[in-house]
């Protein structure tokens, strides 16, 4: 390029520098006083650069600036080349030998250091080839290994945390990968964790009678990983159509008539897989055959209308208009006790573990110990509401209820001590779940509102109803809600707490057959039960769905009447 001459300062010693500037060299020389020339050469050498020549005499300092030079180390596997090269091959096999020789002798821990301080001492990209020569040392087949050890359990047992997607490809990866799969039954075991952990699975498991080849250890028969191979797809595809089933309102619809001479309305019912129980206006308690859906049985004492009940394995606890709270054993329908607390109709009551809670018309809330059925006492009455106290839900941190004065309010459970009130509601309201920290609430004012109980904030108002919404459930995918329009809704739970989905997208279908007001409901994976003014059960089937006019496991869709005697 050019050279600029200075006399400003002493002539410096010889200095070369070198920067980096995206892959190229500036070499800039200043000649002054001279360095030995066994150090230069060493010098010129590490900077893998060539050194000008220059025949001025001068001995004042000089820049010389050379043209930019693109360097790339070229990278292989075999002998280093360039300036890096041995000095002859003959001795290096010979001083090769000694230093495996050395080497071999030394401890673990003396290799170890001895080649830290090698390594410490090389370029990068030498380092990039002790790199690329030790990672396929350092890969591990650890599921064909670990049986060859007597481990088998070990590597069916890594394989066993993968899904379905993963275990197919883990058995295509090598034929003892295969073997494992097989032979650890890790199918069935994919099987039987699904079931454990998510109730539609365990529904299906039941339904369709391939849970009695679950949960059985080797020493039992049990069909071959198979079967449990082939069987995944098909559970896949029934939960694919139960799905879609549910988003569509495809339905086999089977309907109980409950009327009698005095009967106008069901007003409450719960369900399991033998039998429906329900409460109704004539004062009375029916147990229905859900399979045959024929009365079994009648329960009578109440002296007024049954306006809400639940029941377990031991007894049927049932709130009337008669201001009385009865308990019920469930097998022979014998009364055991008689609450006489509150002064007006009892709307609504729930029971767990010991603990129940009661509302009533006379707008309070009555907290009960329930040793036995025969020894249940007391505890608290919380006051606070300003109207008919008309629903309440517990867990074992908050008691919440509802009431005709708009307002959801929120107690300690421990403590029975209030907490704080959920307002937004602009007129009474008549429902309401909670669990975890989720409150859903249905009012006259006809909509739905869903909050979160540990702030007090609405997360969401669903509209739809044309009249007022009488009765609530949510699980964990919907919400299914029925109102005095004769309607029932379903909603999609997970978009409902999304504010980013449209409010047009949320009612996934509308359910019309009933002729009356919807009074209660309740529904799981596979089916929803209601009742209705019009005295009719109802039973909205979405697994046994009507398939070329006929049905799978279940006769056609039927009409049981019961007249009373």
């Amino acid at each position: 390029m050019g050279e600029f001459d200075t006399s400003l300062h002493s002539p410096p010693p010889f200095v070369t520098r070198c920067v980096a500037g995206r892959g190229f060299h500036f070499h800039c020389e200043f000649r002054g006083t001279n360095m030995e020339p066994e150090m230069e050469d060493k010098t010129l050498e590490l900077m893998n650069i060539s050194v000008m020549d220059s025949q001025t005499a001068d001995r004042s300092p000089k820049i010389t600036v050379i043209k930019p030079t693109f360097i790339c180390p070229q990278v292989s596997n075999g002998p280093l080349t360039g300036s890096r090269k041995r000095p002859s091959e003959g001795n290096y096999e010979k001083e090769k030998d000694v230093c495996i020789q050395l080497f071999d002798q030394w401890s673990e821990a003396d290799q170890v250091e001895f080649v830290e301080h090698l390594i410490s001492r090389m370029c990068h990209y030498q380092h990039g080839h002790i790199n690329s020569y030790l990672k396929p040392m350092l890969q591990r087949d650890f599921i064909t290994a670990l049986p060859a050890q007597g481990l088998d359990h070990i590597a069916e047992n890594i394989l066993s945390f993968l899904d379905a997607r993963s275990l197919c490809s883990a058995e295509l990866v090598c034929k003892e990968w295969q073997r494992v799969i097989s032979e650890g039954m890790l199918w069935k075991k994919l099987i039987e964790r699904m079931v454990r952990t998510d109730p539609l699975w365990k529904g299906l498991s039941e339904r369709h009678q391939w849970e009695k080849y679950l949960f059985k250890n080797r020493t039992t028969e049990v069909p071959p990983n198979s079967y449990y191979r082939s069987l995944y797809p098909k559970i896949i595809q029934d939960i694919e159509t139960i799905e879609a089933n549910w988003r569509c309102g495809r339905h086999n619809l089977q309907r109980i008539q409950c009327r009698s001479e005095n009967s106008k309305g069901v007003y409450c019912l719960q369900y399991d897989d033998e039998k429906i129980i329900s409460g109704l206006r004539d004062n009375s308690i029916k147990i229905w055959d859900k399979q045959t859906l024929e009365c079994l049985k009648i329960l009578t004492g109440h002296t007024g209308s049954v306006l809400c009940l639940q029941y377990d394995e031991r007894v049927i606890v049932t709130g009337s208009s008669d201001s009385t709270v009865r308990v019920w054993d469930v097998n022979s329908g014998e009364v055991l006790n008689t609450l006489i607390h509150h002064n007006e109709a009892v709307l609504h009551l729930r029971f767990c573990n010991g603990l129940m809670v009661t509302c009533s018309k006379d707008r309070s809330i009555a907290v009960w110990d329930m040793a036995s059925p025969t020894d249940i006492s007391l505890r608290r009455v919380l006051v606070g509401h300003r109207a008919a106290v008309n629903v309440v839900d517990f867990d074992d941190k908050y008691i919440v209820s509802a009431s005709g004065d708009r307002t959801i309010k929120v107690w300690s459970t421990s403590t029975c001590e209030f907490v704080r009130t959920l307002n937004g509601h602009k007129r009474g309201i008549a429902c309401l779940q909670y669990r975890d920290r989720l409150v859903v609430s249905g009012s006259s004012d006809n909509t739905i509102r869903l909050w979160d109980i540990e702030c007090g904030a609405c997360l969401r108002v669903l509209e739809g109803h044309e009249e007022l919404v009488r009765c609530i459930r949510f699980d964990n995918k919907r919400i299914v809600s029925g109102a005095y329009d004769g309607k029932i809704k379903v909603w999609d739970l997970q978009a409902a707490l999304d504010p980013r989905a449209p409010a047009s997208t949320l009612c996934l279908r509308t359910l019309v057959e009933h002729s009356g007001r919807v009074f209660r409901l309740q529904f799981d994976e596979f089916q929803i039960i209601s009742s209705s003014h019009d005295d009719t059960i109802l039973i909205w089937d979405f697994l046994n769905v009507l398939t070329n006019g006929q049905t799978e496991g279940r006769s056609p869709s039927r009409t049981y009447t019961y007249i009373s005697r």
